[in-house]
């Protein structure tokens, strides 16, 4: 399949040496881009419960939280529940790995959270080791090569085929910095690209640092036709697209916003100057019913369609902190705060204690010097 062709004058995707920096090429075609990374598969036994049964797509995070107290909890990432497995009263899930995992030897009672509601308890837990699958292919179709790989190509031994870490450039149509992958990759193969004189397909064992979720790639179709111009693009998704937009929004390379960039300008992650203190932001909180939700309408207040101001607690006070064009004091209108105090009051910590995340979002832009208006 061909992801994400332009016909422009200028190639989507650049390869580049992360160590050197130099271009190995560029092209117009990529393949192998999207799948999944390594999923951890766990079969709790004995499950119980809290509420209804846990089925699909179980959360953003997962927090297993053995009942003995030995071991601090650990973490899996978007989680999906595959139900009950046949003939057993265990419920398989499946996510990635987060942080903390057990020790395989650990076979205690465990109770299951997804930041916020306890969807269970097990009495027993284990990790099921899934079948193998190698790492797709990625294939660069149309590719004009760099001298650097055109040498390498030439001589053809394995150790200088090695390209080792490598950055794949991504741009949308219209030229703007997209994405950039994180690659270690082995050129496997090549050969002359009906797409052009002198271009070749080049073929690259390796792997991604971590692949683009398949269930992302209407949002990169979609995306790649430029930043959204206007807010709330995003209100019409569920929760776990909602996630795919943020972590878009977080992880788009951006170019340097002048000082002089108006809260309407897109300032995503690693925004460039920041602008004067003493600005007025408006906060649209109609949409704010989950917590990727909050992070988008606040990514909009303070930057406008498609910007970034954090994605959890710790990254809010980083960007509350400078370098994502805003500078405290300031003031912030929330309005239809009500909707968050619904949504987002019941949260839990990593082990299970409860607190409420829109007052603790209240109160760290207080401490940042945003006086904050609810209506």
């Amino acid at each position: 399949m061909q992801e994400n062709e332009t016909r422009q004058g200028w190639k989507r995707y650049t390869l580049t040496d992360t160590e050197r920096g130099h271009v190995w090429g560029r092209c117009a075609e990529a393949e192998g881009l999207f799948g999944q990374g390594w999923r951890e598969t766990y079969e709790l036994f004995g499950w119980e419960p809290e509420g209804a049964e846990v089925l699909g797509w179980a959360g953003r995070e997962v927090w297993l939280v053995p009942g003995d107290g030995t071991l601090d909890p650990w973490l899996l990432e978007d989680v999906e529940s595959l139900g009950r497995h046949p003939g057993t009263d265990g419920l398989v899930l499946t996510g990635l790995d987060g942080h903390g995992a057990p020790s395989d030897g650990y076979r205690g009672p465990v109770r299951v959270h997804d930041r916020q509601r306890w969807l269970g308890s097990c009495r027993e837990f284990a990790r099921v080791l899934p079948p193998w699958r190698p790492d797709p292919a990625i294939v660069l179709r149309g590719l004009a090569p760099g001298e650097e790989l055109r040498q390498a190509l030439t001589t053809g031994t394995r150790r200088v085929l090695d390209l080792g870490e490598a950055a794949l450039e991504v741009r949308d149509d219209l030229g703007e910095p997209f994405a950039e992958l994180l690659l270690w990759i082995t050129v496997s193969a090549w050969y002359p690209s009906p797409l052009g004189t002198g271009l070749i397909d080049l073929e690259l064992e390796g792997k991604l640092s971590a692949p683009v979720p398949e269930q992302a790639r209407p949002l990169w179709e979609r995306r790649l036709a430029g930043p959204p111009r206007t807010p709330g693009t995003w209100a019409g998704l569920g929760t776990r697209p909602r996630w795919d937009w943020l972590d878009h929004v977080r992880g788009r390379p951006r170019p340097g916003t002048g000082a002089d960039a108006g809260a309407g300008a897109d300032a995503g992650a690693g925004a460039g100057a920041d602008r004067p203190s003493g600005r007025a932001y408006v906060l649209d909180g109609r949409h704010v019913t989950d917590v990727p939700g909050l992070y988008l309408a606040l990514g909009e207040a303070f930057n406008g369609p498609g910007g970034y101001f954090g994605a959890n607690l710790d990254a809010l006070a980083d960007c509350l902190g400078g370098g994502f064009g805003h500078t405290g004091p300031a003031t912030l209108l929330w309005r239809d705060s009500a909707v968050a105090r619904e949504h987002l009051g019941q949260a839990l910590t990593s082990d299970g204690q409860p607190y409420d995340l829109f007052d603790a979002v209240l109160d760290l832009l207080a401490e940042r010097r945003v006086r904050v208006t609810l209506t």
